[in-house]
């Protein structure tokens, strides 16, 4: 009888020890979704107005959690042909790298892979999230801004001149449609 309770508890000590010596649950993964309660506010259908370039510009917005709830997909699409340019259209995934603590954000548009190839990674500052983007030509910033009251989104993006002044690239007020 000693010996079989000497042998239980010299099997429940190795258990414990690799018990304690597992590994950790990775930060990222497909068993940690991202939740955001910021970004929960832009899911759904919108209307982007403002100038992009300084030109009239008028975008329809969706947005919703995909890939298993690790980026939200923010699908932008011109609302109406504008004479002599391209219709503009763009998918961009926001996800955020637990590791890093920071958002990350590719941006997937009709310019191709050039474009497309930098990510751009964001601090969120209350209400705010400040993505930036280093692209070969120069830094671009885009600011996601949530207007609680409002329930509308402010979309702001800066890039800097050649002179390195910071100069809007386009501002847009972004409201819900559906």
């Amino acid at each position: 009888m000693t010996k079989l309770l000497a042998w239980c508890l010299t099997l429940a000590a190795a258990g414990l020890s690799q018990a304690s010596q597992a590994k950790p649950e990775p930060l990222d993964g497909p068993n940690r979704a991202f939740h955001d309660d910021l970004l929960d506010n832009l899911q759904g259908t919108w209307k982007a107005i403002g100038p992009i370039m300084g030109q009239p510009r008028d975008l329809n917005i969706t947005a919703e959690w995909v890939l298993n709830h690790q980026f939200l997909l923010v699908h932008q699409k011109d609302a109406k042909p504008i004479e002599g340019k391209p219709l503009y259209e763009a998918e961009v995934y926001v996800g955020y790298d637990n590791a890093s603590d920071r958002y990350v954000v590719h941006w997937i548009d009709i310019y191709g892979g050039r474009t497309s190839e930098t990510l751009g990674y964001g601090r969120r500052m209350g209400n705010s999230i400040l993505f930036v983007f280093e692209y070969p030509d120069g830094p671009f910033h885009n600011t996601f801004t949530w207007n609680a009251g409002a329930k509308t989104w402010r979309f702001l993006l800066e890039q800097k001149d050649a002179t390195g002044k910071w100069t809007v690239f386009a501002d847009q007020t972004v409201a819900k449609t559906k």
